[in-house]
């Protein structure tokens, strides 16, 4: 899970393994497996920092 801001400046978290696509337009859009949509503040380049982060938590077993 990863913790993002929406444009209303209000954080929420989405589970990072259910991303399907990112797009920059200006802002960033997060496409879901499912097909829901989200708008956040965050650039592309930030929300794969969040993701590789982690992922690297999930395999180390560090779940602080």
């Amino acid at each position: 899970m990863i913790k993002l801001t929406g444009l209303n400046d209000r954080e929420f978290v989405i589970n990072a393994d259910h991303i399907e696509k990112l797009t920059e337009t200006p802002q960033s859009v997060i496409t879901l497996t499912n097909g829901n949509k989200y708008v956040v503040k965050e650039s592309n380049d930030e929300i794969i920092r969040k993701v590789i982060e982690y992922k690297r938590k999930i395999y180390r077993g560090d779940f602080k």
